[in-house]
Order: C-alpha cells, then structure tokens, then sequence
C-alpha cells in the first residue's frame, strides 16, 4: 500500500503540515480581513458626513441622507467634535445593537476572537463600531451596520484564501515528495538492492556495496554495511575452507587410524622383549599409539559435526601431568628445554583424561616451541594447587612471549598461531576441551620474560 511506504507516509504527512501552516494564517488573515472591513465603513461614515458638515446651516434632505448612508454602507453616523458628541446621519433601527467594538483597543486576540464569532453567527445582527476620524477630523466616530454583509465578504474572502491555500499546499507537496523520493528514497531503495542482491550471492564480492550516498547519515550506513559484507564474506570463505579441510582431516584420520592400529599390533609384541630399554620404553609407545588412534577416531567423529562424548573418571592429576612431561621430553633436544612439575599438593580430579592429557600436552609443546624458537635453553614449569574445589594448573616458560597477533586471536582456530608456521589449532583444541569440562584458560601473562597460562578444573570432590 502505497501509505505504508516511505514516499507516501511523507507525502501524507507534508500535506497535514501545510495545511495546518495555512490554517495558523487563515485565521489571523481573516480577523485582519474583517478589522479592515470596518475600518473601511468607518471612513466612509466619515465621508459621508462631510457632505452635511459642509451645509450645516441647512436641512439635509432626507433622500440624500439615505443615499449617502447607503453608499457609506451604514445606518448611523456620530461624530465627537470637541468633547460634543454629534448624531450626523441617521436612519431607522431595525433592530436593536447586540455588540459594540471599538477598534481603538483591540488586540490580536479580541480580533480574532471577534472574527470567529463573525463566521459562525448566520443571522444578522446590528452592531456598532467605534473609531478615530481621520485626518484628526474629530476626536471619535460611531457607525452602525448590519453583519450579513460583512460575514459574506469575510466568507468570500476565507474562500479565497482556503483556494490558494490549497494550491499553495499541493505544489508544495508535490514538490518535496519528487525531492524526497530523489535524495532519500531513490538512496535508501539501492541500499536495499544491494542487501537483496548480496543476500541471493554473499560469495561474489562484486555485490559489496560502494559507497557513494551524499547523505551523512546514508554514507555511513553504506559504510558500515560495506565492512559487515567484507567480514561476512571473509567469514563464510574461511567457513568453506575449514569445510574442506575438515573432509580432507577426517580422510586422512580415517587412514592414519588404520595405520596405527597395525602399528599398535606390532607394539604389543615388543612388550614381550626381555631388553630392558625396550621394556621401559614399550608402555609409552603403547600409550602413545593408543591416544594417537583415539585422537584419530574423535577427528573422525568431529567432521561428523559430532563432539565426542567425554568419559569421566576420578584420577589424580598430578600422576597425569607426570605422564604428559615424560611423553613431552621425549620429542625435544636433551638439554634444550627442561620441564618441571612443582605440586603443592595431591588433587584428585573427575574428567575425561585422555582430554586432559590433550589440555596440558598443547600447552607444555607451545611452551618448549617458545622456548626453542630462541636458540638458547630454558624450562617449563608446571604448578598444581586445590582452592575451593577447584584445581588450578599453572604453565610457566621463559620464552620470549605471545606476538601481539597470537594475543589478539589466542583462542581462534588458524587465527592465534604463535609461531611461524603454526595453525593455532592448539590452545583453540584446548580451551574447548577445558571449556567442556567446565573450567576456565586463561592466559595470565605474556611479556619478553616469558607466558604463563592457568587452567581450572572442577576436582572429584565437586561432582563435577
């Protein structure tokens, strides 16, 4: 409906504006209309009784007497001439006076007051009306008249001005709608062409907007929707990649799965070697062979859009974090970084530990990265410590720190990698795991002293 768009609202609404503009001014126009009326038949009075003032010592003949009050438009005229208060000419009542006005005193208001009432009293009245002679030819002049002539001139007059009023208001309308509809609808209907068309086809980027409105306003609507379809674009590009690569991951998973598993069957016969090196290395190649078909099987399921259920149960945390340095210094140069466990005490915690082992092995590999990217030695620490159900996990190096990018996106896959090359898929893989178990990662700092992260985890003792 055409009322309902923004064209015709406007339209409709510069018409009501106009016409109540025109209606502030009909009413002081026609109370001006009508004060001028009669101060009209007051000059005439005056003339009129001039013709009498000049044969004063004689009769007036009664005909003239009513042609000249006739032409005057009047039935009386008096005349104050020094403080004497004169009855010039004169003809019969036909009717009493109902209402005196005297134009020496009037204000705005009482004129326009007096005006209404003039156009809506039908019938006519007599009334007298009372001024100043011109050219100081007296100190005051009363006339009196009928009211049906005035009203029908004021009519007359109210018609007239409500006419061009009309016109007035229709060439105004009529011009700011075509304004209105070329400076700002025509604007704001490409804006929504481009939504439209960006809708059917996010993927081509020559549907972005460009800004060019001449509106302030509209300029940086056009703007701000020209970096929301940017980073949308972005968005939905790096979301197909992930897509693909996650199709491409779960193949590979899929393979590697079997992989390992054939290589897990040949581990377990190596437990049965009698060499003591090998007996003490067999379990944590066991281990590790075991996780990595794990770690395989949830990358599979992951690509199904299906998070792995995790399996709780309550074991002590520090034994894992034992495991986790022992499998962690097996993949760096002796010497190179060393890893420390400081307990402060015994925590028994209830989560998945598989995940868990996930948890701090990213953590304590992207610190020995950091360390190792220096080219001198240095050392991890681990702390572990229990307030208030909660374990708290502490992972210190003295590496150089996060880079600002790293810190900016720390927590976003392929966004907050920390060296070069990295994915950043780790500390993400983490802080989800971490998340899902209802803890917290938080990174505490990250200076050219080094970078400490803190994990929490609810403990056995919290159900969790």
């Amino acid at each position: 409906m055409f009322l309902n768009s923004l064209s015709g609202r406007f339209l409709l609404l510069t018409v009501v504006f106009v016409m109540l503009a025109e209606v502030l001014i009909f009413v002081p126009s026609v109370a001006r209309f009508r004060e001028d009326y009669l101060q009209a038949r007051l000059e005439r009075g005056q003339l009129a009784s001039l013709a009498v003032l000049a044969n004063i010592d004689e009769m007036v003949d009664p005909e003239l007497e009513r042609e000249l009050l006739e032409n005057a438009g009047v039935m009386n005229v008096v005349l104050r001439r020094d403080a004497v208060r004169e009855l010039v000419l004169s003809s019969p009542m036909p009717a009493p006076i109902v209402a005196t006005y005297d134009l020496r005193q009037s204000t705005p208001f009482s004129l326009i007051r007096d005006a209404i009432r003039s156009l809506f009293v039908t019938h006519d009245e007599v009334i007298r009306v009372i001024g100043t002679p011109v050219k100081q030819a007296g100190l005051q002049i009363e006339v009196t008249l009928h009211t049906d002539e005035m009203r029908q001139a004021m009519v007359d007059y109210g018609l007239r001005v409500f006419l061009l009023s009309a016109v007035i208001s229709i060439i105004t309308a009529a011009m700011l709608f075509l304004a209105v509809r070329r400076f700002l609808v025509a604007p704001i209907r490409r804006v929504v062409q481009h939504i439209t068309a960006y809708k059917d086809a996010p993927e081509d980027l020559a549907q972005i907007i460009e800004p060019n409105a001449s509106i302030t306003e509209l300029h940086e609507a056009e703007e701000a929707l020209r970096a929301m379809q940017i980073e949308l674009s972005a968005a939905l590009k790096q979301k197909a990649r992930l897509a693909s690569l996650g199709g491409a991951v779960a193949k590979i998973s899929h393979d590697l799965r079997n992989m390992l598993t054939t290589a897990q069957l040949l581990a377990d016969r190596i437990e049965t070697s009698t060499d003591p090196a090998v007996m003490r290395i067999a379990p944590k190649l066991l281990n590790s062979l075991t996780r990595a078909v794990h770690l395989c099987e949830s990358t599979l399921t992951y690509g199904k859009a299906e998070e792995p259920a995790s399996v709780r149960t309550v074991f002590d945390i520090g034994d894992l974090i034992r495991d986790v340095i022992e499998s962690e210094l097996l993949t760096v140069a002796e010497g190179e970084v060393s890893i420390v466990f400081q307990p402060g005490q015994k925590v028994m915690i209830r989560a998945d530990s598989e995940q868990v082992f996930r948890i701090l092995s990213n953590l304590v590999r992207n610190a020995g990265q950091a360390i190792a990217s220096t080219g001198r030695p240095g050392t991890v620490t681990i702390g572990l410590t229990e307030v208030d159900g909660k374990a708290t996990i502490t992972v210190d190096d003295d590496g150089p720190g996060l880079p600002p990018k790293a810190r900016e996106h720390l927590f976003q896959p392929f966004e907050g990698g920390a060296r070069k090359g990295g994915s950043g898929l780790g500390l993400a893989i983490a802080s989800e795991l971490v998340t899902g178990h209802g803890g917290s990662l938080t990174l505490v700092r990250s200076d050219g002293t080094g970078t400490r992260f803190t994990i929490t985890l609810p403990t056995g003792q919290t159900g969790a």
